[in-house]
């Protein structure tokens, strides 16, 4: 979730609990807790290249690290905020802010860590993504007016707002998913492995990819309440058998990279259709008909003993804005 997002949530819990009087630094608290996890960006080495992918939303999103990490906020901020808040207020406001940034990166896709180390586990619900406007909105202005009147009422409105999006996101999730299973029927598939998720800012169009086989098929579907799923038929492409086709370079810095890069992408590993010796995670595109991977690895056979390269490959060039947007607007596509 972007940090704008995470830093209103924090806010927002914060100043559910606070005294009218306290509620403004309490949101300062809770905000600045919610954001700290993700700086684990922040972790890696350009030498290993993966280590921030492992290290994102892992152990600085866990619950049971939650503690720990309130506690380096109230630490920071002490000096601020000592005249008006005590050292348990400040931990109280820092913990609600820390709690709610592992869940709020739960709602949406790649998975969090929540329960590291007890478990490697990622949570994923699929039900957001990663930059909404609507769920950002709706939770900002609830947050604004509980700043100006000073009335933490308007902090539980905002979580209220949080509450009531995610269910209509998941009546939305389930729809997509029926839709796509009943592709899957039409084609005669036996599906292995299910992935349905919302596209970027919005709720109306979701993307859903499936396994069957050895293969990946990727569709859109959009949803209006209270009418039919228009569905996008789109590409496929076959899994990266990734275990046979580098068996010969068992042991080497390169087959360990790409077994990691594979553990972090689910299984599911496909060639990037445009450029060589790219292996990338079939789960994300730019559009959802589309099979050509967002981040991938460069698996350099000439170089077994060094790290893999990982790149991003988005486009967002005018043909694909434009199938988008007829996407979003229920126009046919190419």
């Amino acid at each position: 979730m972007d940090p704008v997002t995470h830093g209103l949530i924090g806010a927002s819990a914060a100043q559910s609990a606070a005294d009218p009087m306290k509620l403004r630094l309490a949101a300062i608290a809770g905000a600045a807790a919610a954001m700290l996890p993700d700086l684990d960006v922040l972790i890696g080495t350009p030498d290993d290249p993966l280590l921030t992918l492992e290290y994102h939303r892992q152990f600085t999103h866990s619950v049971f690290l939650a503690p720990a990490g309130a506690l380096l906020v109230t630490a920071a901020l002490w000096w601020i905020v000592k005249k008006q808040l005590n050292l348990k207020e400040t931990y109280l406001f820092s913990l609600l802010g820390m709690t709610t940034a592992g869940i709020a990166d739960i709602f949406t896709s790649y998975g969090v860590q929540y329960f590291w180390p007890v478990s490697n586990t990622r949570f994923s619900w699929n039900l957001v993504s990663v930059f909404d406007p609507l769920f950002t909105l709706g939770i900002l202005i609830p947050f604004g007016l509980a700043l100006y009147t000073r009335k933490r009422t308007w902090g539980w409105m905002a979580l209220g707002w949080v509450g009531i999006y995610l269910l209509f996101a998941l009546t939305q999730q389930q729809k997509a998913e029926i839709a796509a299973r009943e592709m899957a029927a039409n084609r005669n598939h036996f599906m292995e492995t299910l992935i349905v998720k919302p596209t970027l800012g919005n709720q109306l169009v979701w993307s859903t990819r499936y396994v069957s086989g050895n293969r990946i098929y990727a569709d859109g579907v959009r949803l209006l309440p209270f009418a039919e799923p228009l569905v996008y038929r789109g590409e496929s492409a076959p899994l990266v058998r990734w275990r046979n086709r580098f068996e010969q370079y068992r042991g080497t810095v390169l087959y360990r990279d790409i077994r990691r890069f594979s553990e972090l992408s689910g299984g599911i590993l496909v060639d990037h259709p445009e450029t060589q010796q790219v292996i990338g995670d079939g789960r994300y595109a730019m559009l959802p008909t589309s099979v050509s991977p967002l981040w991938g690895i460069r698996a350099d056979t000439t170089r077994p003993n060094e790290h893999v390269a990982f790149n991003t490959y988005r486009d967002a060039g005018p043909e694909v804005r434009s199938q988008f947007i007829n996407m979003l607007l229920g126009r046919p596509i190419n």
